[in-house]
């Protein structure tokens, strides 16, 4: 199916969805060694077709796999590409009042990849394609998967296989060549990267969350710019690669706080992306000036509807921030989503499918009334 919807659509959403119980009992039947894989997958299918149906019922032009074949929004990815294992976490990650326990995810080796899982995991959500919808396919950012590498409490491990960071930024951006050209190749003319990278780039505590002084974190933001576009180099013209920027989401918890501002003129002015879904929905994103710096004719997508929480958010409130956020960047290049998915990872934030649709259904309202 092809037709010309192009991304970021006016009302809009991240990707991932709240899991129904059902799934994740599968999900945990298989983790026992219950059920086989093969029948994971059959109940994953039924998901995913279900949410399919309810996401074209909603009206909204977007159709993704709500990521309910993954355990976590980026780390599944990682697991696809050679040279990466896994484990269970002993201590998880700090979120805000809670541990993110994901499984700790390393270097055994080089970085490669061949056929990535991702890639089938698209053509079953492609298959899915109607006149009015275009199927996402989100992974995480090629920063994000070289930021887990490079951390402090990862970097003594990295260093067994990768002396030259260098090295390793040009492995990673290759297997994302390669994974792109596979899912273009699949039919895929949306991608969207997922990036929490610049999140703690920008939060209070960065430097020593990275353990460098200022020159350094200067350097990191460099870094992190460059392998993204690396990743991009060479994409085809119609293929529309967009990214959300996010400071954590897990258990309706977070990770990190900060304004825009200190990466507007290294992530804005200089990603090669088309659009980029942000975090406005609290005080830990701080003002809308930074949009300023969006280059080109690169769109904005407002994340002014929290997925944390399940209070409806006032309509002319968030009315009247868009028209604030306006100011700085024209009403035609921006648009309205959820600040983040309902559940990055597979415990989901603290609201039911039920406020999770209504969400949706307010930001789909909002646009209408903003946009027509």
């Amino acid at each position: 199916m092809s037709n010309n919807i192009k991304a970021p659509c006016r009302y809009d959403f991240v990707g991932s969805f709240l899991r129904p119980d059902y799934l994740k009992k599968a999900r945990a039947d298989f983790e026992k060694g219950a059920i086989t894989a093969q029948q994971l997958k059959e109940v994953e299918d039924k998901a995913i077709l279900d949410l399919v149906a309810k996401q074209k019922k909603a009206g909204y032009h977007i159709i993704t796999d709500g990521e309910f074949r993954r355990a976590t929004w980026h780390l599944d990815f990682m697991w696809g590409f050679n040279g990466v294992g896994h484990s269970k976490t002993q201590t998880g990650l700090p979120f805000h009042g809670e541990a993110a326990m994901i499984d700790d995810t390393y270097l055994t080796g080089k970085v490669s990849v061949g056929d990535h899982p991702f890639v089938e995991h698209f053509k079953f959500v492609k298959a899915l394609e109607d006149e009015n919808t275009v199927a996402k396919q989100t992974i995480p950012a090629p920063a994000q998967f070289l930021e887990q590498m490079i951390m402090p409490f990862a970097l003594e491990n990295t260093k067994k296989y990768y002396n030259d960071t260098e090295e390793l930024v040009q492995d990673i951006a290759k297997g994302y060549r390669k994974v792109i050209a596979d899912l273009y190749a699949a039919g895929c003319r949306n991608i969207q990267f997922d990036d929490c990278s610049w999140g703690m780039i920008v939060d209070p505590n960065a430097k020593a969350i990275f353990g460098v002084d200022d020159a350094g974190l200067e350097d990191i933001k460099r870094l992190l710019l460059r392998i993204n576009n690396l990743a991009i180099e060479g994409k085809p013209e119609d293929l529309v690669i967009t990214t959300h920027v996010c400071r954590g989401n897990f258990h309706s918890t977070y990770a990190s706080s900060g304004a825009y501002d200190s990466v507007a003129e290294t992530l804005f002015a200089g990603e090669n992306v088309s659009a980029y879904y942000l975090e406005f929905d609290d005080e830990r994103s701080g003002g809308f000036e930074p949009l300023k710096a969006v280059s080109g004719d690169k769109k904005v997508v407002l994340g002014l509807i929290t997925s944390k929480k399940p209070e409806l958010e006032d309509k002319q409130t968030v009315i009247d921030r868009i028209h604030d956020a306006a100011k700085y960047i024209s009403l035609d290049r921006l648009c309205l989503s959820p600040q983040c998915g309902f559940a990055s990872c597979e415990i989901g934030n603290k609201l039911t499918e039920e406020e999770q649709w209504a969400k949706l259904a307010l930001v789909k309202e909002i646009a209408e009334e903003v946009w027509g």
